[in-house]
């Protein structure tokens, strides 16, 4: 296989970033959240590297994803965190997959199943997406003690700006809030077996909210959820796993004053070298933070790109490289000897997040698990 484009996961960095977690967890289990294409590092790829790591528990966003993960030969703990529709709740309860759950409609659909079901009840406490209020939280309790295939495994929460290290007010809110739903387990008599509140920047930054179980998504691939975070801790350090490449297609000598790509926004600022490269915004190189701003690595060196980003093809000036041809290699994101270009580099210039470039990348780009 020679594709024109791929993504390499290195398996050293994202075991040293696994143990690292498993080491700051201390007696709490580490759950690693790989939705969403494990925030394009791959799916199986990743996960199987985080399994003979020893993480304990896989979070998807989706009952297709937790599929792949078995077929995959995962046998770990699986627990959907994104929407189950009713008709693939059985899929779940087949495969021993946990579901989040948090409508009457979902409990009622599963207790008219077969076979155990294993819920996770996720509490609103000021994020305002998907949970349940403290105030209906009872009544859901009774409902689902009808049903006894219905298991309440877990209970957890999603913080809204524990990132921000400026003030934990608010995270210290959504806490209290939580610890109030916990007490009314407690009046239940309910003692859901794993509690986690803890995303990324909460284990990295505050052990109270550890519980017995510690989410993490955007650290275990090497990247911070926020600058303040990591300007924060010396706990540990992280690894970047991802590295982005493509080769180049063509070299042609252009004038000065030649047009780059389309609608003109750029012309050439002297007689040089242009590469074109066969990727563009369809494989998730962002148009608009890296048109006529953006760099990639050839031969070690920074090369800026030219002009608009294209669907499939980018340009990018490497007047005075020596070597430069037809399928020489090209970073997008890593390095190249001492020179390197982040996800967050990439963001910056988009207006964006590191979660957003990555999860961005397109699916069918092949990830390939290198040492």
């Amino acid at each position: 296989m020679n594709p024109k484009t791929w993504i390499e996961v290195s398996e050293s960095a994202l075991r040293h970033n696994a143990q690292a977690f498993l080491g700051i967890a201390k007696k709490a289990k580490v759950m690693a959240v790989v939705k969403s294409n494990a925030y394009g590092h791959g799916l199986v790829e990743s996960s199987r590297v985080l399994s003979k790591a020893g993480v304990h528990w896989f979070a998807v966003d989706h009952i297709d994803e937790a599929l792949a993960l078995r077929r995959s030969g995962i046998r770990k703990p699986i627990l959907v965190l994104g929407y189950t529709s009713n008709h693939r709740l059985v899929d779940a309860v087949k495969n021993k997959i946990s579901l989040v759950a948090y409508n009457v409609e979902t409990i009622k659909a599963l207790g008219k199943g077969r076979g155990v079901a294993k819920i996770h009840l996720p509490i609103e406490t000021g994020l305002t997406r998907d949970g349940i209020r403290l105030e209906d939280l009872p009544s859901m309790i009774k409902l689902i003690g009808k049903y006894p295939n219905i298991e309440i495994e877990g209970t957890f929460l999603h913080f809204a700006n524990i990132e921000d290290t400026k003030s934990r007010a608010y995270a210290d809110h959504q806490l209290n809030e939580y610890k109030k739903a916990l007490a009314i387990f407690k009046e239940h008599k309910i003692d859901p077996k794993y509690k986690h509140t803890a995303s990324s920047a909460a284990s990295i930054l505050y052990s109270d909210t550890h519980f017995n179980l510690l989410r993490v998504g955007i650290a275990m691939y090497g990247l911070w959820p926020s600058v303040d975070t990591q300007r924060r801790t010396r706990r540990l350090s992280l690894g970047p796993v991802l590295s982005w490449k493509t080769i180049v297609a063509q070299v042609k000598q252009v004038k000065k004053g030649t047009p780059i790509s389309y609608g003109l926004t750029e012309r050439m600022p002297r007689n040089g070298t242009i590469a074109v490269l066969p990727i563009g915004y369809a494989d998730g190189f962002d148009r608009v933070g890296n048109s006529r701003r953006g760099h990639v690595l050839i031969c070690g060196k920074r090369c800026k790109v030219m002009g608009r980003v294209c669907m499939n093809m980018a340009m990018v000036d490497v007047t005075g490289l020596k070597n430069v041809g037809p399928e020489s290699e090209v970073t997008l994101i890593g390095s190249q000897g001492k020179s390197s270009i982040s996800a967050e580099e990439m963001a910056d210039l988009a207006g964006t997040i590191n979660y957003e470039i990555v999860a961005r990348l397109n699916s069918e780009i092949p990830r390939i698990v290198v040492k």
